[in-house]
């Protein structure tokens, strides 16, 4: 089967209410999808605001949807004349957004329902390396490697705002929808700017060169994703290096360090000179979105890494003096994670690499 083959029929997943800290340590892979072609690397996931379906873009050139409640492969969506990556559920499962690798750097506009493209968002001239739908309405931002973050509206194809900063390949929006984070993973820095006023001076820039130099060392490693914490404390940024960065959000001073031994699971940063376009060599890295995501409370971080499993940081920890912070648990897995997900509406995990994988706390681990 071209969208994978998840093996015997079994009983539907039962996502979790229990809090977080009380499944945390027991999170087993429960379903695994194998694509047909071993070759085959997952890019990117994504969840819908239900919690109900998760969306993997693959270098196959496919959209692979799955319904995490019943654990089940739901619909594959071919994308081959254009490419997929940062593929982005709207508030609404039954269209997506994604970002093209082939022809052009067109953001695409599709409707799962029939296959069919809604509208087309161009403006960017060079590869889109980050996409992040708003929380609070039906805009989006998009950064990529022209120099320039676009601001979206859904329901208009050309876009509402353009800033031009040097190499901003990372965006967020904070939990409330008022700020927007835009990282500079070549200058180590963050500007935060008022969604009202993107067209005024940044209200803060974090300036990261210090932390890098401290914990990354001589060997470095590229920014990769940037993400808040739901309680809007905190603001995550991964790397390729021997660790992440957990900066309070307010004032952009690390708290914590966490810190992974065995370095970076190996995908492609959205700064590497390689990660633009689908085409690569067998022994030549994939793309990704950044291996880490944060959970629904904002309690732990967690990340794959060069081994085998699951990371876990409690970043609720209070700071040590080095700010170095240590993993929890490695939750095991026969395969890396690079690319990684927490449900937002249940305890359910996602991870993959070249096979797909759902998660969920494993009943024996927690009597």
């Amino acid at each position: 089967m071209a969208a994978g083959t998840p093996g015997p029929p079994a009983p539907p997943l039962a996502p979790g209410t229990q809090k977080v800290s009380d499944v945390i340590a027991t999170f087993r892979p429960a379903r695994r999808f194998k694509p047909a072609d071993s070759k085959t690397s997952v890019t990117s996931l994504d969840f819908d605001d239900t919690g109900e379906l998760a969306v993997v873009a693959r270098d196959d050139n496919t959209l692979q949807i799955y319904n995490c409640k019943e654990g089940k492969h739901a619909k594959e969506l071919m994308s081959q004349k254009y490419g997929v990556h940062l593929a982005r559920f709207s508030h609404h499962s039954q269209s997506i957004i994604y970002a093209s690798t082939k022809v052009d750097d067109t953001i695409r506009f599709l409707s799962v329902h029939d296959n069919s493209f809604i509208r087309y968002f161009k403006g960017h001239t060079d590869t889109v390396t980050s996409i992040n739908l708003c929380p609070a309405d039906d805009t989006f931002v998009s950064s990529a490697r022209d120099d320039s973050v676009l601001m979206w509206d859904l329901r208009s194809p050309n876009y509402q705002g353009k800033l031009k900063i040097h190499a901003p390949y990372l965006t967020a929006y904070d939990p409330s929808a008022s700020v927007i984070a835009i990282a500079s993973p070549p200058t180590h820095t963050i500007h935060l700017y008022d969604v009202r006023n993107y067209d005024k001076p940044p209200f803060a820039t974090f300036d990261l060169l210090d932390y890098a130099s401290r914990f990354l060392g001589a060997q470095g490693g590229e920014w990769t994703k940037m993400e808040f914490t739901n309680d809007g404390k905190n603001l995550i940024i991964s790397t390729t290096g021997c660790g992440h960065f957990v900066l309070d959000a307010f004032e952009g001073t690390i708290t914590h360090f966490a810190y992974r031994k065995a370095g970076h699971s190996g995908r492609l940063g959205p700064g590497s000179s390689r990660s633009g376009g689908n085409a690569r060599s067998m022994d030549s890295p994939a793309i990704g979105q950044g291996d880490t995501c944060v959970s629904p409370d904002g309690q732990y971080l967690l990340g794959g890494s060069a081994e085998n499993g699951v990371l876990v940081w409690d970043i609720s920890k209070a700071p040590t003096s080095n700010h170095y912070l240590e993993p929890m648990e490695t939750l095991p897995c026969p395969a890396k994670a690079p690319i990684i997900g927490y449900n937002p509406r249940a305890n359910v995990l996602a991870s993959a690499d070249k096979d797909f994988y759902l998660w969920q706390p494993d009943r024996d681990l927690m009597m």
